[in-house]
C-alpha cells in the first residue's frame, strides 16, 4: 500500500532502505538497491556508481525486485549477494549479483542471468557512471581487440560516443595513484550522459552499432563483471569522508547571475479557471504559458482561443511550441488566421517539425515570412521538443533563430532522489555547451518536467493504466517537499548555466502547480489534495516576487543534502536553503548577515500551506537575527526555509 505520507516528503510511494556505508582497503563506498555508488579515494570520488540495467525495445527501463539478500560487512572488506528480478511487458529475467570488496582497494561486481521467456531488449548490462569531475582529465583505454589508447573525458558534451569497444580504462585519481576499471561479458562503449542532464559519463554495453532491438530467447545466460582497483603509491591510509557536524554554506564570492524568466505549461482545464485558480497563477510572477499547438488538427482554434483567454486572465504572453506536420508552409498559414483570429499576445514561437530532430532553416524562414504579418517582431526560435542531445546532435540555423530551445527531465536513465539532485550539475552543463555554440542568442530550457513526455505533442496524461499504474509521465515527486526543493535547485541550475528562459511543468492536475477541484484521477495512487497547491507552487512563487533580479549561489559543504542561494532585488534580500534530504540537516551559514524574517515549509505544517497558500506567502515570518560570523540552523527534513531581509 501507498504510503501518503512518504509522498508528501520524498515523493516516493514507499520508504526506501538507506545506503549501507562500506570499506575496500582505502576505498569508500555506500550499497543500495542492489548496486554501489560514490566510490571514493579518500575525499576524491572514483566512480559515481555502478548498476545493471535492462532496458526494453522502447528504451523504457524494466525495475527489479530483489531478494535473498546477503550482506557480510567487515571494517575494510564486505561481500554481498542477491537476487534480481525484472518483469513486465512479457520480459522475465533474473540475476545474481555478488559484489565483494577487498582489503587491497579492489572491488568486483558480477552478474549471472538467466531468461525466463523469450523478449526483445535495447540493453541487458552493467552501467558504470564516472563523475563529470572528470571533464578534461585524462585517461587511457583498452579495446577489446587489446589496442590502447589516450584520450580525455569530454569538457563541452560531447554528442556521440568518445570511445568505443572498451575493455578497460585507466585515469588518475591522486598524484600518483591511479584508478583501473575492467568490463568484461560483452564490448562496452561510453556516452557524455551529460546530454541528458546526467551529471557523468556512461561506460555501458551493448555498443548501439549493433542492431537493436535484439532477442533473448528463453534460457539464455548472460554473465558479465565490474572490476575496479587502484593502482600506484598507496602508502598513504586516507579516510573515508567523514560527515560533517553542519552542513557549512557561504555566498560564493563575486558572482550574481540573471533570473531567467520563468513560465508553465498550458494543462487545458476541464472546468473554466476560477477566481481562486487565477489568484493562485497571478501571484506566481510567470513571463510566459507554454502551447502545444498543432494548427492543421480540428481543435487548434478553440485550443488557443481558451489559451489567449486563460493567460491574458492572469496576465502573461502566450509562448507557442508550434508542431508542423507533412505541410508547413500550409499550416503556418493556418496558424496565422488563428492568430488574427484570437489576437493572442506572444512571447515567441517555437518552430518544431515532426520528424526532425531540430528545426531546420526552411521551416524558419516560412515562419518569419508568414508570421511577419501578424507582429514583424514576434521572436521566433527554432530547436528540439526533446532533450539537449538533438540539439547537440543537429544543431539550429543559428541566423534565422530569434532563440534556441529544448526541454530537460531528470530521469532518462536514473530515477532515485539522489540521482535527481546530481542531475543540478548536468543541468548547467547542457546550457554551458549550448550557450558555447548558441553564441548570442537566447537559450530556452522548455519544459522541465520530472519525466519523460510522451512522444505526441498531445501531452494529456490518461486517468488510468492497466494494473493501477499511474501514467509513465505522471511522479509522485509532483505533490512533494522533495519535488519543491528539487525545483528550486533546477531553477539556481538554470540560473548558473545561463538560460534565458524555463517553463516548469503544467498549470493544473497532476502535471501542475496545483491540483483540479475534482482532485487525482486516480487518489489511491496520486492523494494529492483536491483544490490545494502542490509544494512546488512555492519554490516558483518566492522567486517569482524577485522576478528580474539576481541570484548568488551557496557554496554548500554537501550539495546532495543542503543547497541553497541569494535573491536580490531592489534593495531587498531573499536567503532560500533547501533540505535535500530526509533527516534534520544542522547548517552553519556565513555570509549573510543582519535582522531578517523566516519562513519554513516542511511536513507538519504542510497541509495548510497547501490548502491556503496566500496564508503563507502573505506571512511574514519570525524575526531572526543573522550573525556576521555565522548562524547556526537546523533544516528539518525536506525542508525549505526562506528568510527575508530588510
Amino acid at each position: 500500500m501507498n504510503d501518503p505520507v512518504s509522498m508528501y516528503d520524498s515523493g516516493l510511494s514507499q520508504p526506501v532502505d538507506p545506503p549501507v556505508p562500506l570499506r575496500a582497503g582505502q576505498l569508500s563506498l555506500f550499497y543500495q538497491d542492489g548496486g554501489i555508488r560514490s566510490i571514493r579515494l579518500g575525499e576524491v570520488e572514483v566512480v559515481r556508481r555502478v548498476y545493471m540495467a535492462l532496458r526494453d525495445r522502447n528504451w523504457d527501463t524494466i525495475p527489479a525486485k530483489l531478494s535473498e539478500l546477503t550482506l557480510d560487512v567487515r571494517a575494510d572488506s564486505f561481500r554481498i549477494a542477491f537476487l534480481a528480478r525484472h518483469q513486465r511487458n512479457g520480459i522475465d529475467f533474473s540475476w545474481r549479483g555478488a559484489i565483494s570488496g577487498r582489503s587491497d582497494s579492489s572491488i568486483e561486481f558480477t552478474m549471472d542471468g538467466t531468461a525466463h521467456s523469450s523478449f526483445l531488449r535495447n540493453r541487458i548490462g552493467f552501467c558504470v557512471l564516472h563523475p563529470d569531475t572528470l571533464a578534461g582529465v585524462a585517461c587511457a583505454v583498452e579495446q577489446v581487440d587489446g589496442v590502447k589508447l589516450a584520450g580525455l573525458f569530454p569538457v563541452r558534451i560531447a554528442p556521440h560516443q568518445p570511445f568505443k569497444q572498451i575493455r578497460q580504462i585507466e585515469h588518475p585519481v591522486l598524484p600518483g595513484v591511479e584508478a583501473v576499471i575492467r568490463c568484461t561479458g560483452d564490448s562496452f562503449e561510453m556516452e557524455d550522459q551529460r546530454n541528458w542532464s546526467d551529471a557523468s559519463y556512461k561506460t555501458y554495453c551493448t555498443p548501439l552499432d549493433r542492431p537493436l532491438p535484439a532477442e533473448v530467447l528463453t534460457g539464455t545466460r548472460i554473465r558479465q563483471a565490474v572490476a575496479i582497483r587502484l593502482q600506484g603509491r598507496l602508502s598513504a591510509v586516507l579516510p573515508p569522508p567523514r560527515p560533517a557536524e553542519a552542513v557549512r554554506l557561504a555566498p560564493r564570492s563575486g558572482l550574481e547571475l540573471a533570473l531567467p524568466s520563468l513560465g508553465l505549461g498550458y494543462a487545458v482545464p476541464a472546468e473554466p479557471w476560477s477566481a481562486g485558480e487565477i489568484k493562485r497563477l497571478r501571484r506566481l510572477n510567470l513571463s510566459h504559458l507554454r502551447l502545444e499547438l498543432r494548427p492543421e488538427r480540428p481543435d487548434a482554434a478553440p485550443l488557443l482561443e481558451r489559451a489567449a483567454r486563460d493567460a491574458a486572465a492572469i496576465d502573461v504572453p502566450l509562448f507557442v511550441a508550434l508542431h508542423l506536420a507533412e505541410d508547413p508552409e500550409h499550416e503556418l498559414a493556418q496558424f496565422h488566421s488563428l492568430l488574427q483570429a484570437s489576437r493572442p499576445r506572444l512571447a515567441g514561437v517555437l518552430v518544431l517539425r515532426d520528424g526532425v530532430p531540430s528545426t531546420r532553416a526552411a521551416e524558419l524562414r516560412l515562419a518569419r515570412e508568414i508570421l511577419a504579418e501578424y507582429d514583424p517582431a514576434l521572436p521566433i526560435g527554432g530547436g528540439t521538443d526533446g532533450y539537449f542531445t538533438e540539439l547537440n546532435r543537429e544543431r539550429p540555423p543559428l541566423a534565422a533563430c530569434d532563440f534556441v530551445a529544448y526541454s530537460t527531465t531528470p530521469q532518462v536513465h536514473a530515477f532515485d532522489n539522489a540521482s535527481l539532485i546530481e542531475s543540478f550539475a548536468g543541468q548547467r552543463a547542457n546550457l554551458e555547451s549550448a550557450r558555447a555554440f548558441a553564441g548570442s542568442k537566447p537559450v530556452w530550457v522548455s519544459p522541465v518536467t520530472f519525466k519523460k513526455r510522451p512522444k505526441s505533442a498531445s501531452r494529456t496524461a490518461p486517468a488510468h493504466l492497466p494494473g493501477g499504474e499511474l501514467p509513465p509521465q505522471v511522479d509522485t515527486r509532483q505533490l512533494s517537499l522533495f519535488g519543491a526543493g528539487w525545483t528550486l535547485g533546477s531553477i539556481l541550475a538554470l540560473a548558473e548555466g545561463g538560460a534565458a528562459a524555463a517553463t516548469y511543468y503544467e498549470t493544473t492536475g497532476w502535471l501542475g502547480v496545483m491540483e483540479r477541484p475534482a482532485g487525482s484521477p486516480s487518489p489511491a495512487l496520486f492523494p494529492s489534495l483536491p483544490g490545494a497547491v502542490f509544494p512546488l507552487y512555492f519554490s516558483l512563487a518566492w522567486v517569482g516576487e524577485f522576478r528580474g533580479g539576481r541570484a548568488v549561489p551557496l557554496d554548500s559543504g554537501d550539495p546532495l543534502a543542503v543547497s541553497g542561494f541569494i535573491l536580490n532585488r531592489d534593495g531587498r534580500s531573499r536567503l532560500i536553503l533547501v533540505n535535500h534530504s530526509g533527516e534534520p540537516q544542522p547548517v552553519r551559514l556565513k555570509g549573510w548577515a543582519g535582522s531578517a524574517r523566516v519562513r519554513v515549509l516542511d511536513s507538519p505544517h504542510l497541509a495548510a500551506a497547501l490548502n491556503d497558500p496566500c496564508s503563507l506567502l502573505d506571512d511574514r515570518g519570525a524575526a531572526q537575527q543573522f550573525a556576521a560570523e555565522e548562524t547556526a540552523l537546523t533544516l528539518p527534513p525536506y525542508g525549505i526555509l526562506v528568510a527575508d531581509r530588510p
